[in-house]
Order: C-alpha cells, then sequence, then structure tokens
C-alpha cells in the first residue's frame, strides 16, 4: 500500500523535526557550540601562516564576510552577512606564534573565539586545523547550527582558502609578530 504524498511530506518532517530537536536537546542549556575541521595544503606551513595573518583578505574566501579591518596588531573588526542580516564585531588576538597559531576571542559584537594551527606535514604541505566556539543568536541561526551549517560553512571557507593560496603558490603578505598568550 502507497501513502499518499502529503502524508509521506508531513511523517518526513515530524523525524526531521525529532532529530532536530534531540540535537539541540545535546547541547543543554548551553548555546554555545563549536566547529573543528581540517585541510591539507599544498604549500608549506609558513606560507599558509603568513597567508592567514593577512586578515583584510579574508573576504576573499570566507563568503559571509564583507569587510575584516585591522586595527592594530591584535584587533580587527569585522563585518559579515548572517542569513541576510548584518552582523559586526571586534576581535582580539590572544596568541600568535609565528607558523604554528592564532588564537582569538571577540570584545564586542557576536561572542566567538577560537584557534588556526598550522601543522608541517613536508617541506611542501601542511595541515591547517580550525577550532571555533560561538554562540548563535537567533532562532534561525540557532537551526542553521543544528543542521550543521557552520560546520559546512567553515569546510567551505577553508577548501576556498586551499585554493586561493594553492594557486598563487605564494602569500601576499605576512605578519611575523609574536602575540604572547593572555
Amino acid at each position: 500500500m502507497q501513502m499518499p504524498g502529503k502524508l509521506v511530506t508531513m511523517a518526513a518532517l515530524a523525524v526531521g523535526g525529532m532529530l532536530l530537536s534531540k540535537q539541540m536537546k545535546k547541547r543543554g542549556g548551553s548555546r554555545s557550540s563549536s566547529v573543528e575541521e581540517s585541510i591539507e595544503v599544498n604549500v608549506p606551513a609558513s606560507t599558509a601562516y603568513n597567508q592567514w595573518t593577512q586578515f583584510e583578505e579574508f573576504p576573499k574566501f570566507m563568503s559571509h564576510l564583507e569587510e575584516v579591518r585591522q586595527l592594530d596588531d591584535t584587533h580587527l573588526r569585522w563585518r559579515a552577512s548572517v542569513g541576510g542580516k548584518r552582523k559586526e564585531w571586534v576581535s582580539e588576538i590572544t596568541e600568535q606564534v609565528p607558523d604554528k597559531r592564532i588564537a582569538w576571542r571577540s570584545t564586542e559584537g557576536i561572542p566567538n573565539s577560537g584557534v588556526v594551527t598550522f601543522h608541517h606535514l613536508t617541506d611542501t604541505s601542511c595541515k591547517i586545523m580550525l577550532q571555533l566556539d560561538y554562540e548563535p543568536g537567533s532562532v534561525d541561526e540557532q537551526l542553521a547550527d543544528a543542521i550543521g551549517g557552520v560546520r559546512q560553512m567553515a569546510r567551505a571557507n577553508l577548501k576556498k582558502f586551499k585554493q586561493l593560496i594553492e594557486e598563487r603558490g605564494v602569500e601576499t603578505g605576512a605578519w611575523r609578530g609574536t602575540v604572547t598568550q593572555h
């Protein structure tokens, strides 16, 4: 016996809703989420790191970003479009070790923090690992987070970074300073 199309659709939506509800409950009362992604890149770790320090070029590989302005050695102002809404925040670099890692946290606006690390594989390749902690704000953001939208965006952004740096083969600049962890 075949079920009418509307009944199948309603059943699929109900199952999807139950799975989404379970996913959101796993977090308990916290609205905080984390994403961890990595990618292997066919350039030396120093080249990938140097390009990553060019924060104002992030909109070239992060599709949701409209602008990043470097205010000083450790502060950045970000402007993005998230779900069709403009979001702005300021972040502070809390640790920076050349060719190894960059850590940050927001100081204004959207609560987020994270770290990106660069791991030497060979003289011509490295692995980039990204960990991002954030708090989805609106119900739309929470829904996108629950269905893996932020993880998919992080993965896509890393792939775009890989394409950008591998096509160039060299970085467009570098900041080789150190920021002591705080």
